[in-house]
């Protein structure tokens, strides 16, 4: 059996995106509770390991697509670095530890929404990939699902505004996300089999849509005081601000002088605007009392 370093673990579980799903639960977890508490703890460990477990479990579905795609050949399963079947048993091991910690720590209902994502991420979308452009509209689904984990962990009830309106934030911010990504590796997606949305829609409609994609994930989060409570003028002043940057930054490099999409300053700009938003609704949930 070959030995499998901890550099190779890390990268097949995708630990970049696992920590930045694992916040998504943490801000759930946190906008509930309004404090830190040790309990958090638990929740980072089954959230990253049932991501970890997901990512991996992607890559082993995945695999021979990867080794074709430039961006991806270098993936620890196609440079040979883990079998195919070892990576298979490490997403296995990963996601039994996630549920297991999930349910222990929190219950039924925080570990049914961690299963519900592996299922709808690993059976789902991972599979509507392959048939359809459109996949990441269902697929978005996953990056909100993590804010209920964290927000039912910390005992809330999932069909509470708040966590519904944060959901919906995560799942429209999703899109345009993804298809930044389509502008910049489109063609290797298309050699490896895939539909592509770039067969559908031109390069130019593609940005104007993306454009449009921004500009309502955008206006969702304005409508926050429809669903935060004592929600302070300061803090939504800050929060218009944070979108009237995020629009401009957008409209300049959507219709600005540039034949193309500055890939690198998109992307930066709408991870950086959808962590921005996060982390001012912890700060504010944190300083602030209820009603």
């Amino acid at each position: 059996m070959k030995s499998v370093s901890l550099n190779t673990v890390l990268s097949l579980l995708k630990y970049k995106v696992s920590i930045a799903v694992t916040f998504t639960a943490i801000t759930g977890y946190v906008i509930y509770t309004r404090s830190f508490d040790l309990r958090i703890f638990l929740l980072i460990i089954g959230v990253f390991s049932l991501a970890g477990g997901s990512s991996s479990l992607n890559e082993y579905q995945e695999r021979n697509y990867d080794a074709i795609m430039p961006r991806t050949k270098d993936r620890p399963i196609p440079t040979g670095k883990v079998t195919p079947l070892q990576a298979f048993f490490i997403s296995f091991f990963f996601i039994a530890i996630g549920l297991f910690v999930l349910y222990l720590s929190f219950g039924i209902v925080p570990a049914l929404f961690g299963a519900f994502n592996v299922f709808w991420y690993n059976l789902v979308y991972t599979n509507l990939k392959r048939i359809t452009a459109f996949a990441v509209v269902p697929g978005s689904l996953v990056g909100a699902v993590p804010a209920f984990i964290g927000w039912t962990a910390a005992g809330g009830y999932y069909l509470e505004s708040t966590i519904v309106f944060i959901a919906f934030f995560l799942f429209i911010w999703q899109v345009p996300h993804f298809w930044l990504l389509m502008l910049k590796y489109g063609k290797e997606y298309e050699a490896a089999g895939f539909p592509i949305i770039n067969n559908v829609i031109t390069p130019v409609n593609l940005k104007r849509i993306i454009f449009t994609w921004i500009v309502a994930t955008a206006s969702v989060s304005i409508m926050i005081p429809l669903f935060l409570v004592n929600v302070s003028f300061p803090f939504f002043i800050f929060i218009f601000i944070l979108n009237v940057l995020f629009i401009g930054i957008f409209t300049k490099l959507t219709f600005g002088k540039t034949a193309e999409l500055n890939f690198r300053k998109s992307f930066i700009s709408i991870n950086v605007y959808m962590m921005l938003f996060m982390v001012m609704l912890i700060i504010f949930h944190i300083f602030t009392s209820p009603l």
